[in-house]
């Protein structure tokens, strides 16, 4: 197949557009809202906005961050939201041209887009998005580089492993370290990746994790016991894995045989 270069321009556009969504998905899914009606409205005058105040990106930037009626703020989330998005779209079209997988595993990464910031907000992961994404993901298998062996093992491993995770701390601690949604999404991702790539997710998502974890304590003088949602971090360790996963473990393993 031959790709112009205005394929990538249209698929910028096209991520632009399904970050909109988003947005959409990322409010109003945990506060039992519909996604598809009514249009949206500014959250504080709630006055409807125009399809001219609504582009990706451009309406933001040229507004200022502000409703054009109340001038009231307007989070730099949503732009952000839609041009990580769009970034995600160009870097799976890169990486699998116009496939199945493209569309695939484009999907998950849009779902994880809405899990993260939605964990980042009230700390849950919706199981419409995580368990509904098994149900996917298992339809999907036919279209994607693992067996349905690896994908149903991906799913228990991913589950099992951070299940092992939580009472093994519970035990020792008396409290939950973790929240069950955070099983649901590692057993979610483990069907589209397989249990190679739960691994991978698990190993990266812990040592992002870590990092960023004890840089926020420090730097918000935050007690070690605060609580940081672990999902992102999941959910960033699956999409490395899927961009990358291959040559990140092949630079790994070189790394260690280095004289």
């Amino acid at each position: 197949m031959i790709i112009y270069p205005y394929y990538y321009a249209l698929v910028v556009v096209f991520g632009l557009f399904i970050g909109s969504f988003l947005n959409v998905c990322i409010y109003r899914i945990p506060r039992d809202l519909s996604i598809v009606w009514p249009g949206s409205k500014c959250p504080k005058c709630e006055t409807p906005i125009k399809a001219y105040d609504n582009i990706p990106v451009i309406s933001w930037l040229v507004l200022g961050g502000k409703c054009r009626k109340c001038g009231a703020r307007i989070s730099a989330r949503y732009p952000v939201v839609e041009a990580l998005t769009a970034v995600f779209a160009l870097s799976f079209f890169v990486k699998f041209g116009l496939t199945p997988e493209f569309f695939i595993y484009y999907a998950l990464a849009c779902a994880l887009i809405v899990v993260t910031y939605i964990d980042l907000d009230f700390q849950i992961i919706p199981d419409r998005i995580s368990l509904g994404g098994i149900i996917v993901g298992l339809v999907c298998v036919n279209w994607l580089p693992v067996t349905y062996k690896d994908a149903i093992i991906g799913m228990f491993l991913g589950g099992g492993m951070l299940l092992a995770v939580i009472y093994g701390y519970y035990f020792i601690t008396k409290k939950m370290g973790m929240g069950i949604g955070d099983v649901k999404l590692l057993a979610m991702i483990g069907v589209f990746i397989g249990w190679q790539g739960v691994l991978f997710t698990i190993f990266t998502a812990s040592l992002i994790g870590s990092v960023i974890g004890v840089t926020w304590v420090l730097i918000n003088r935050k007690d070690m016991k605060a609580a940081i949602p672990f999902g992102p971090f999941i959910s960033i360790g699956a999409l490395i894995y899927i961009l990358w996963g291959t040559p990140v473990i092949s630079w790994y393993f070189g790394f260690l045989r280095f004289p």
